[in-house]
């Protein structure tokens, strides 16, 4: 099951340079589990969107806890929803 989170962050929070290479050392680990499907920054004033795969939004939970992001405190508040792709670039979709 996918489900979508939506991270709030300031993009100019000074632990950002620091914290960035550990966050993406993090996603990279997520992906190649086959937990990551997509993700990446929002462009408007901060904040992302991570797309996992995960078989309930427990283990979601737990993997966004767990995250860099989250344990430094850059990831201000987030919210964990069920996702249901319908229409997607045929490179996105599973086989």
């Amino acid at each position: 099951m996918k489900f979508a989170v939506i991270a709030d962050y300031d993009a100019a929070d000074p632990q950002l340079p620091t914290v960035r290479p550990v966050h993406r050392e993090y996603l990279t680990k997520l992906r190649d589990a086959g937990k990551l499907v997509i993700s990446g920054p929002l462009t408007d004033s901060g904040g992302a969107l991570i797309v996992l795969e995960t078989e309930s939004k427990e283990e979601a939970a737990a993997i966004v806890d767990a995250d860099p992001f989250v344990k430094s405190g850059v990831f201000k508040s987030w919210v964990i929803r069920p996702w249901n792709p319908v229409f997607a670039n045929k490179a996105l979709l599973p086989d």
